[in-house]
């Protein structure tokens, strides 16, 4: 009997009858049921055995159930469950130094939340609050969430069906060296006309009515689009210059997931606000937030910031941050996930880049790699059109399906193949799952006309 044929569990029935899933045609899913996982791997009710190239949703950092950090989490329970943020606590106080003391420049501050949406509309709102200003700036080829707020910032389709045209949210286009809108050559004139094109926008919204510009530090599921060099300086030098809050969303490309504590640090930049989730305690408890300067921080000092939520600075989800961390520094992460990126996984996707002609691009670091699969290498046309859906997806459909049969799961979005294991994923599991990889272009390969 196959995993098709076996008897439908009552964890699916129930779930197919009782839960709403996100971003889902609720009658077109045939979720499989997962009953465990360890390191880099999950496994479902009948066995199957799964290499998470997704880190579920590129978030858990850390691997599943590291054994400290679910320790951490039992002991915490065992002391203290939760408690209402306006009180202080062990966990809350001691996660909040921790992460302030990785962040680069003064962000001495911290504001919990559940997750990256809300950390994006509390470091939108401190902005305006901070500025007197109202307008924010947001690249096209970004996702910051999906609450009212995150979603009108996020610049992707996602965003369309909750768009009301009073956001205050003004889009542009940020720098893409392999698409450039901006028909640039090579990448020191995709930083140049990228920044041009903001100052020009910039000029034409005012100044004086923008409170923030909000930026992926390096974009995530939008392509793992890391910026050119001197872009991010460039666009700390605007906000400087126009009294204009930057906001570094690290929720995806944060907590080592490129190789460093903060993207940012790639290029020594010291944005304003950082906002944080995912991968700062690989989503074991619902966590995020934002990290604030310590200028912002003071506008509130003697005035009310108004917001809140009931599960700020949860004490079971601070403890596992603390955890996290401490199990990052012992065990040497951020240098593992550079050195996995520059020694395994870059290497071996430009062996794939080489050998498979539907490969257009190969980009990335740390972690956090992307395949922009096309059918011509010289047009560049993508495997896919932009936001394909039904029949026009369908290649992009099998090639996902084929890697789930061989045990692989991955994470596609569009044309882009993601490379996003956890962060501690062991060289020889990296190398397997990038093998799984290589049989199964050969799948894209056939719609190559180029």
């Amino acid at each position: 009997m196959t995993a098709l044929e076996a008897p439908q569990s009552d964890a699916y029935i129930n779930d197919r009858s009782h839960v709403f899933h996100s971003w889902s045609a609720q009658g077109a899913l045939k979720p499989i049921v997962v009953a465990g996982a360890e390191g880099s791997w999950f496994w479902d009710e009948n066995g199957k055995r799964y290499l998470d190239f997704s880190s579920q949703l590129v978030n858990v950092n850390i691997g599943h159930q590291h054994p400290k950090l679910v320790a951490a989490i039992q002991e915490q329970a065992g002391k203290l469950c939760t408690i209402a943020p306006f009180h202080a606590n062990e966990a809350r106080s001691e996660a909040a130094r921790l992460i302030a003391e990785l962040a680069p420049g003064d962000l001495n501050m911290v504001f919990f939340t559940n997750g990256g949406a809300e950390a994006t509309d509390n470091a939108i709102r401190m902005s305006r609050l901070h500025t007197g200003r109202q307008k924010v700036l947001a690249t096209y080829r970004s996702y910051h969430g999906a609450t009212g707020g995150a979603i009108a910032v996020t610049g992707d389709p996602r965003r369309w069906s909750g768009e009301t045209g009073v956001s205050g949210v003004v889009h542009f286009w940020g720098p893409f060296g392999y698409r450039s809108p901006f028909h640039s050559t090579d990448e020191i004139q995709e930083s140049e006309r990228a920044l041009q094109h903001l100052r020009e926008t910039i000029m034409v919204e005012g100044p004086g009515t923008i409170a923030c510009i909000i930026l992926e530090t390096v974009v995530g599921t939008n392509g793992i689009l890391v910026p050119p060099p001197g872009y991010l300086q460039g666009v700390r030098d605007i906000c400087d210059e126009h009294g204009i809050v930057y906001i570094a969303d690290e929720v995806m490309a944060g907590f080592g997931r490129c190789g460093e504590w903060f993207a940012v640090n790639h290029w020594n930049v010291t944005p304003d606000l950082i906002t944080f989730a995912k991968g700062s305690n690989s989503g074991y408890i619902p966590l995020g937030g934002v990290i604030i300067s310590q200028r912002i921080a003071d506008t509130f000092r003697d005035r009310q910031y108004p917001g809140g939520l009931t599960y700020s600075g949860h004490v079971l989800a601070c403890a596992s941050a603390v955890a996290s961390i401490n199990i990052f520094k012992e065990e040497g992460l951020i240098d593992y996930a550079r050195t996995l990126g520059s020694d395994v996984i870059g290497p071996e996707l430009a062996k794939l880049a080489a050998k498979h002609p539907s490969i257009g691009d190969v980009r990335g670091l740390g972690a956090f790699w992307a395949l922009d699969l096309v059918t011509n290498r010289e047009t560049r046309a993508p495997l896919v059109p932009f936001n394909a859906v039904g029949a026009a997806a369908q290649p992009m459909v099998d090639l996902a399906a084929a890697c789930k049969q061989r045990g692989l799961w991955p994470f596609t979005h569009f044309n882009r193949l993601y490379v996003v294991p956890p962060i501690n994923t062991p060289a020889d599991e990296a190398r397997a799952g990038i093998a799984i990889i290589d049989e199964v272009l050969e799948l894209a390969d056939q719609h190559y006309t180029g």
